[in-house]
């Protein structure tokens, strides 16, 4: 009987076959789940989160097809592997020298790596960023836009050696023109000027020829960092940029902080006038802030600049203590987000944080209710109106269990708060250009200063406060009776996150 059953089933099966139609099901099928098994693979052979690589198995098995486009665009989140090995190898050589070159630094006697609280933080950003302390630095914080470009182009005007610009938005507008205008004087005289503005943020600037061609003609070295050529860099992830807002002049003044070279409006995006702040540093971290700028200048364009000049270690300036913080694909993808929990940890009385775009993952949410739990004053302050929809959709799903646990969020009412700085206690306080979400966790190149001391601190806090008070408490019972819809769009929206 068994074998009458395998004779008429043959001839069916035959026939089957060779149905033209099934046989296209079949092969597509077979080729699905064979990249669904590779898709697989190559996800779990990465480091990854769980809850990344859940969401990215869960979207490769709903459609594979789907799930490689959007693995291609997103999945990884590290540079191309000569781009990445090309920036370590510049990375060490620099700061070997640099390294070399620290015995140099006059001594003030404070030592915040001694104190109790500070201490932690000092050994954990060391360890991220390879920075040490450096003594006796000055800084003066600088809110108005237009109040920060007349201090960098007076700078430039009076610079004698050289000029560094480092920035994620060089845009062809009034404020670039000044500052682009104040480079072509400065080389015309003999000063050497490098400016490196990235591909995307940039892209403006990139197509304004007759600018490039003046700026080149005067001398002014110019490059685009992290350009879109998906060939040449092996199908690299596309969307990891240079988000760093820095710039060197003489080796003893630096600027560093949230603000790009663009019209205080940012050519009308939604949310202005934007609210940026930006520092200005003297003393011995300027040349640890000019070791950031060679790296990236020289993973750029394969140039080493080894000129004196851009070597020299200023002598003290004031009694700040200050640390640098420089983070990229090149490395791990949760080393800014190690330096903001040691500090979260570290808080025993109050934080104070404000970023534009707020999107964490759990070990930083985890962070911020813990200080709550334990009496620690945790405000979080965010634009009302933010320029990306979806970001801002997904940071609200946070604010509920950060809300329950006692943390105080406000929302500022006059425009797009783009300040990203943090104080913790009468300790420390943080300023540069990342922001509190994934993006800057794990993907773009940042760039922060950790200011140790009781008098910086209150310094920026104030600007802070400022910012508070013009500002509007999310109240939790409110937030709750918000629009069953839109709770669940935001919580929709915030299951993409971990794909970043």
């Amino acid at each position: 009987m068994k074998c009458d059953f395998i004779a008429k089933g043959v001839p069916f099966l035959i026939k089957w076959d060779r149905n033209p139609i099934v046989s296209w099901i079949l092969l597509y099928e077979l080729g699905g789940w064979l990249l669904r098994a590779a898709l697989a693979i190559r996800v779990l052979g990465r480091r990854r989160t769980p809850a990344s690589a859940m969401a990215w198995l869960i979207l490769i098995f709903l459609h594979p097809v789907i799930g490689l486009i959007f693995y291609m665009l997103l999945g990884s989140t590290r540079l191309e592997q000569h781009t990445q090995r090309k920036h370590g190898d510049i990375l060490e050589k620099l700061r070997a020298s640099r390294a070399a070159r620290r015995f140099q630094v006059v001594r003030t006697g404070a030592d915040p790596s001694a104190d109790e609280e500070a201490g932690p933080v000092v050994l954990q950003i060391q360890k991220i960023s390879g920075m040490p302390l450096t003594e006796g630095n000055a800084v003066k914080f600088i809110a108005a836009s237009n109040a920060v470009i007349d201090a960098l182009v007076a700078d430039i005007n009076a610079a004698q050696c050289h000029v560094h610009v480092m920035v994620y938005i060089f845009a062809p507008d009034d404020t670039g023109r000044k500052v682009a205008e104040a480079l072509i004087n400065a080389a015309k005289r003999g000063v050497s000027c490098r400016l490196l503005v990235d591909a995307i943020g940039s892209h403006h600037f990139l197509r304004s020829r007759k600018l490039i061609h003046e700026l080149r003609e005067a001398g002014v070295e110019f490059s685009a960092a992290l350009p879109i050529a998906p060939l040449s860099r092996k199908l690299a992830r596309i969307d990891l940029r240079n988000h760093r807002k820095l710039v060197i002049i003489d080796n003893t003044i630096a600027y560093t902080g949230s603000q790009n070279i663009i019209n205080e409006d940012y050519g009308g995006r939604r949310g202005n006038p934007w609210f940026d702040l930006m520092g200005r540093f003297t003393g011995p971290v300027v040349a640890d802030l000019q070791i950031v700028f060679l790296e990236d200048w020289a993973a750029e364009t394969g140039l080493h600049v080894d000129s004196p000049d851009v070597f020299t270690i200023s002598e003290p300036s004031g009694d700040i203590c200050a640390q640098v913080i420089d983070t990229s694909p090149s490395q791990w993808n949760d080393s800014f987000r190690r330096a903001l929990i040691a500090a979260f940890n570290a808080a025993r009385k109050r934080i104070i944080t404000t970023t534009p775009y707020f999107v964490i993952d759990e070990p930083t949410m985890l962070a911020l209710s813990m200080a709550a739990d334990r009496g620690v004053e945790v405000n979080i302050v965010l634009p009302r109106v933010g320029d990306h929809l979806l970001a801002a959709m997904a940071g609200c799903a946070n604010f509920l269990p950060l809300l329950e646990s006692g943390v105080k969020i406000h929302r500022f009412r006059p425009g797009l708060l783009h300040a990203k700085t943090t104080t913790i206690d009468e300790e420390f306080a943080l300023i540069g250009s990342a922001n509190l979400d994934l993006r800057s966790f794990n993907l773009d190149f940042e760039l922060s200063v950790m200011l140790y001391g009781k008098e910086i601190t209150a310094q920026l806090r104030d600007f802070q406060l400022a910012y508070i008070a013009q500002s509007d408490r999310i109240d939790i019972n409110d937030w709750r009776k918000r629009k069953a819809i839109t709770q669940y769009a935001e919580r929709a929206i915030a299951l993409l996150s971990p794909l970043l």
